[in-house]
Parts: structure tokens; sequence; C-alpha cells
């Protein structure tokens, strides 16, 4: 469908300011970088134990890389000051989902679990195969990070999960199937299974496979460098300054 939303001017990348919740993080630490090369500025940094509040209230767009106990207070400085945030954030809870719909209603929201550009692409894939393939063709999604990571599955995974769920007409809560262990018996048809590893320094390996008889699909990306999640935010940032309140996803940013 056409992107009718607004868009932002060509002079607006430049008058762009940009500010970051958990900017002391690794993925806080390369936005500031991809802020940049972007050419916007940076409006400044907050971190935990820190006021949200006058950040908000100097940024254009806030972007959110921190913890999910903090989204919370971040969201309430946003919707406060009028001010748009991008959130990826991972490990949210149906909570903070409702929370997000709620602020919605006021201020421009982002919120993905992955802020690439070719993951954002990768679940248009995704929902497209299985729109088109049958229940008998069985959707396993194998996702590996660093040993650091505290969530899984991870957000990519599970938004990935997602697309395949709609893709088939149905929700991914219905057809979601954790790691398996012991004798769990035969796969249910129409089911997406998941499955983590954890291990090294490992960026992001993502792979949605479609298992049917005799054949089998594999749809996969390789994060190799944590820059490609911030040039994404970056991006999607300077985009969602310029939109009316609203939620919205890494594919409204590509016109997918």
């Amino acid at each position: 469908m056409q992107n009718l939303a607004p868009q932002p001017a060509p002079h607006a990348v430049a008058t762009t300011s940009i500010g970051i919740y958990g900017s002391a993080g690794r993925m806080g630490r390369a936005i500031v970088d991809a802020i940049e090369a972007a050419g916007a500025s940076l409006a400044g940094g907050v971190d935990a134990r820190e006021d949200p509040k006058p950040l908000a209230r100097v940024a254009d767009v806030l972007v959110d890389f921190s913890t999910a106990s903090a989204v919370e207070a971040h969201l309430a400085a946003a919707r406060d000051a009028g001010t748009a945030i991008v959130i990826g954030t991972t490990g949210l809870s149906p909570q903070n989902q409702s929370m997000i719909d709620d602020a919605a209603r006021d201020i421009a929201i982002l919120q993905t679990g992955n802020t690439s550009l070719g993951v954002t692409l990768l679940g248009i894939l995704v929902r497209e195969a299985a729109a088109r393939l049958g229940p008998d063709w069985d959707v396993e999604i194998v996702e590996m990070h660093h040993k650091h990571k505290v969530d899984a599955p991870s957000g990519t995974a599970l938004l990935l999960g997602d697309a395949a769920a709609k893709g088939r007409g149905s929700s991914l809560a219905e057809l979601r199937v954790d790691s398996r262990a012991g004798l769990v018996g035969a796969r249910t048809e129409g089911t997406i299974g998941f499955a983590s590893l954890r291990g090294g320094s490992v960026i992001g390996d993502h792979s949605v496979i479609f298992a049917g008889e005799g054949e089998r699909i594999e749809l996969n990306h390789r994060g190799d460098d944590r820059s490609i999640f911030a040039r994404g935010a970056v991006r999607a940032a300077i985009w969602l300054a310029g939109q009316p309140a609203g939620r919205y996803r890494m594919g409204d940013v590509l016109g997918l």
C-alpha cells in the first residue's frame, strides 16, 4: 500500500535534533556516530537513573535503546513534551505494548524489534512467503546473538514470527512454540517454532526456514556490524520527526 503520510522536507535531515535514551550503551554510542554521518544534530543523551524529561523537551525526536523497565518513563516524558520517539528496546511486555498504543494517540511512535533496513525487507519477504505457502509448510525461526544478550527469543525473531503469522492470517500468540526439550510429541501443523542460540560476540543472525515435503526455503539475515541498526534507527528518527501522532513500523520508513 502506498504510504500517504506526510514526508519530511528535503532540508529536514540537517535540522532534525535527535535525543538518545540509553546513550552510554553500545547502541547509544553507535547512534551518536550515525547521527553525525547522517548530517543531523545530537540533542543529548540520557541513561539509567537520569531524568528523561529535559531531553524530551529539547529534541525533535527521541531514540530509545535502553531497557524495558525504562520504557514507561521515557514514553511519559516524550508524551508530555509532544516529542516523537523511536523505540528499539527489546524484551517489551504486553503491558509495555499497551502503553505504546495509548501514547501513540498523542505522539508519533515507531516501535520495532530491529531497526536494520535489511531485516525490515526480510520481514516483508517472510510475510509474503507465509501467505503463498500452505500450512503444510512448517515455519521455524533460528536466531543467534552474543553471550551477553538477556532476552530470548530476540525481538527480531519475534518480529519475523509475527510477519509469518500475519501472512497466514493469524497471530503469533496463537502459533508460537518456543524451544523444545524432551518427549514433546510430533510437530503441530501451522505452528511457528523458535530456537535461540547464545555465544561469543555475534551481533545478530536470523534464519526463517519454510520446510515442505522434499524441499526447503531459507531466508537469512546476518548482522556483521552494530552500525546497521544505528543507521536504520537514525533514518527512522529523521522520518518520524515529520509524522503526525500514530504508531508506525520500519516498513513505513521504506514506504512498504
